[in-house]
């Protein structure tokens, strides 16, 4: 069997990508890809100096990229609010959308500057609400848009009479619930766009257990003996058996992004060892991913927190 390749990416030449998250790790090396292939590529960052030297860095490996950095805090709906409308003030049309950015299981709870738990504001509510914002430009585009999800969805529920975790906090369960939820929007985005001819083929994405920065903010590394432990046993001896770079990360979402055979609604991640790793193609979906009438109350329960609308 031939699995996709950065050699099965076509070519991009004319098109526009907006990668969230892109300074680092899956999200860097998603955009290194798309501008390989010739894409403009907006690396959508919270830090202005990450982003040029992810910028610095891609044009190393592509000269001539096309590249630019765009402001954007996911935990800051006024952040995202601006990002967007200076989009759309530029009035281009988006063929690609991938949202990448995320934090994983914060040791405590915090609050963003909205009044939202930090994971579901970050991984979740801030791509809705710029999802949503950019609908005009990504239409236009007939744009393929990815949402980050991940194995940890396995466990997720959607805690629809308290979706904040305002009690009982606990940085695995959050987190899970943050990449459920983003499942669940990949599939209604795709379900409500064929019913409402948005134009858009959303796809779903993860990236099994790659190695990025991403597990340093997590409660693995809450206490010096937990850091140790990380540090001397894990990474040197565990890790590189049930994980992979980086690069090979990025392959399922480079997949859902590019190849024109990822019909909409399509779930892509790594192969083998439980989808821990391996060359991309279909991931398994739970159930609680796939209930539609779940999807569309948590639509609409997102839509009614952060006062924003599609269409």
């Amino acid at each position: 069997m031939a699995f996709f390749t950065t050699d099965d990416i076509p070519d991009l030449t004319g098109k526009l990508a907006i990668v969230t998250g892109a300074n680092s790790g899956t999200g860097f090396e998603t955009a290194l890809e798309l501008a390989r292939k010739g894409a403009e590529v907006v690396l959508a960052t919270r830090s202005a100096a990450r982003a040029e030297d992810a910028i610095r860095r891609i044009l190393a490996a592509v000269p001539g990229a096309k590249l630019r950095f765009e402001a954007l805090d996911l935990a800051d709906q006024a952040s995202v609010n601006a990002c967007a409308d200076r989009l759309l003030s530029q009035g281009r049309a988006i063929d690609v959308l991938v949202n990448n950015a995320g934090v994983m299981a914060l040791p405590t709870r915090e609050v963003t500057i909205d009044g939202f738990e930090r994971q579901l504001a970050t991984n979740y509510l801030g791509h809705f609400a710029l999802t949503a914002r950019l609908l005009p430009l990504l239409s236009a585009g007939r744009a393929r848009v990815v949402q980050l999800s991940s194995i940890a969805h396995r466990q997720g529920r959607v805690r629809f009479d308290d979706l904040n975790y305002t009690t009982g906090y606990r940085a695995w369960p959050v987190y899970a619930q943050s990449k459920l939820a983003m499942l669940m929007f990949a599939l209604e985005l795709d379900r409500r766009s064929t019913a409402g001819g948005w134009g858009l083929t959303s796809v779903a994405a993860h990236p099994g257990y790659a190695r990025t920065g991403l597990i340093a903010n997590g409660p693995l590394v809450k206490s010096p003996i937990a850091r140790a432990g990380l540090n001397l046993i894990f990474r040197p001896l565990i890790e590189p058996l049930v994980s992979h770079s980086a690069a090979a990360g990025a392959l399922p979402i480079l997949m859902a992004a590019t190849d024109p055979s990822v019909a909409g609604g399509a779930y892509v991640g790594p192969t083998r060892m439980q989808e821990l790793k391996g060359p991309p193609g279909p991931a398994k979906a739970e159930p609680q991913a796939l209930d539609a009438a779940a999807a569309a109350r948590l639509w609409d329960a997102t839509e009614a927190m952060l006062g924003v609308r599609f269409g």
